[in-house]
């Protein structure tokens, strides 16, 4: 039976959070560039760009992109991957900006590590940093986020299910299987 680990509001606090720690570090939002990793990651990127409008209200414009990395991952022969999805930049590329990867779960680092192959195809980037909605452990690759929604201690026999409204019908973080 799955447990509830975050609500629909609790989420929404994670995300604001999130938002001002990101325009914290970076100062502001100027040469800021979200990129979400489908599925999850990029809906996700999309409403820390609505936040970080709110707050700072001359943002640019678009800041939130996708970033499909399916391609990139050193495991596609041994595990079942999703179709690829288009790689959407926002205008002005990365060159020279502060990219910040979005993605809906931290577990071995192995997704990151396919995004940093990707992003190099798009650009030189200044600076990269990471934001995840749960950090559940277990890295197999030395990859760190520098913003964390929720840190989520779990066995590798849980899984940490992500339910997000613009994909789902409604947002949730549940986590399920570690006594079966």
């Amino acid at each position: 039976m799955a447990r509830a680990v975050l609500s629909q509001a609790d989420i929404q606090r994670a995300l604001t959070r999130i938002s001002h720690e990101i325009l914290e570090s970076n100062r502001g939002s100027s040469d800021l560039v979200l990129l979400g990793i489908p599925t999850r990651g990029v809906a996700l990127a999309r409403r820390i760009a609505e936040i970080i409008d709110r707050i700072e209200p001359d943002a640019p414009a678009a800041l939130a992109g996708a970033l499909d990395v399916t391609m990139y991952r050193d495991d596609l022969g041994r595990t079942r991957t999703r179709t690829p999805a288009p790689t959407e930049v926002p205008p002005g590329g990365i060159d020279g900006k502060t990219v910040v990867l979005v993605d809906d779960v931290l577990y071995s680092g192995r997704t990151i590590r396919a995004a940093f192959d990707a992003l190099a195809d798009l650009g030189r980037a200044r600076a990269v940093r990471l934001a995840v909605l749960v950090d559940r452990g277990h890295r197999e690759f030395p990859i760190r986020a520098d913003f964390v929604g929720k840190n989520l201690p779990s066995s590798t026999r849980e899984r940490i299910n992500v339910r997000l409204v613009e994909i789902d019908g409604d947002d949730a973080v549940t986590i399920d299987g570690g006594d079966e």
